[in-house]
């Protein structure tokens, strides 16, 4: 859960690498790929759009231009990438993936696993990592499944406290915090902090104020510290969900989503529940 850049890299490189047939597209990739790595995103989609309009029917040139436009937060665009592919390649597992997380940042649940779930039908060895069908499960309140899929991950990795911590989630809304607490997976070490304290906190052997305290600890430098609170923000806020408390919940969770923005799929997650709990709040009034 703390790796969100590598498989946009991974797309970016194979699609330089399955185009070598078509020279001409190849070599605007190629481009694409170079001035992307030196910061220039216009003109990464620019040539994107030039090796398209060379090749319309190459599927792999949607997934690569819209994977350009998911890493600049362009959901629509990268949507409109992926369903294109998809209508070009429709047995494109990676398209499928990829939309997948769009769909969930904007909000889109139910779409989002649909996607993630075609995805592991196409690639069915990736099911114990796919901890953000995980998530899609527990906001669409199918936590028998999720407690399952974050299970498996222990697969994948024992040093994860986020996984751990999901898990639990989903397990307190089945059998109550208590028994959720007792079967929580353990962990190893999560070198990030404070992921070992708010592990101790779920386990109910910390408390909120503790995992704050090592937050700040240290005297880190701006962009960690950005980092650690905005973890703690997030687990806090999702530790007071835990226990029914909303207010509390959504306050912790606001902070993270707009006070600590940090660059990832898990700054999306807490934007997209801060969302779902307003709305839902806003429902009920």
């Amino acid at each position: 859960m703390s790796r969100p850049f590598l498989p946009l890299l991974c797309v970016v490189c194979l699609a330089g690498s399955a185009l070598a047939r078509e020279d001409t597209a190849r070599d605007l990739v190629n481009q694409a790929q170079a001035v992307w790595k030196k910061g220039d995103s216009a003109k990464a989609l620019e040539l994107a759009g030039k090796a398209i309009a060379l090749e319309p029917k190459d599927a792999r040139l949607y997934l690569f231009r819209g994977s350009l436009s998911e890493a600049l937060n362009r959901h629509d665009e990268a949507i409109a990438d992926f369903d294109k592919c998809l209508e070009i390649d429709p047995k494109n597992a990676e398209a499928y993936n990829h939309r997948g997380s769009e769909q969930f940042r904007r909000g889109k649940i139910a779409e989002s696993l649909a996607d993630f779930d075609r995805f592991l039908e196409l690639r069915p060895e990736e099911r114990p990592s796919h901890w953000k069908r995980g998530i899609s499960l527990y906001y669409l309140g199918r936590f028998a499944e999720g407690q399952k899929q974050f299970e498996g991950y222990e697969k994948v990795d024992t040093n994860d406290v986020e996984n751990a911590v999901w898990q639990f989630l989903c397990a307190a809304r089945e059998v109550g915090v208590d028994k959720a607490r007792a079967g929580m997976l353990k962990i190893g070490k999560d070198r990030r902090v404070p992921m070992t304290r708010v592990y101790a906190m779920f386990k109910g052997d910390a408390k909120p104020e503790d995992v704050l305290e090592e937050a700040k600890a240290g005297e880190p430098a701006a962009r960690e510290l950005n980092l650690r609170l905005f973890y703690a923000n997030l687990y806090l806020g999702l530790y007071y969900e835990a226990l029914g408390d909303k207010k509390k919940a959504l306050e912790y969770v606001t902070a993270a989503a707009d006070k600590y923005k940090v660059e990832g799929y898990m700054w999306d997650v807490a934007r997209v529940h801060r969302d779902l709990r307003r709305k839902e709040a806003a429902s009920k009034e």
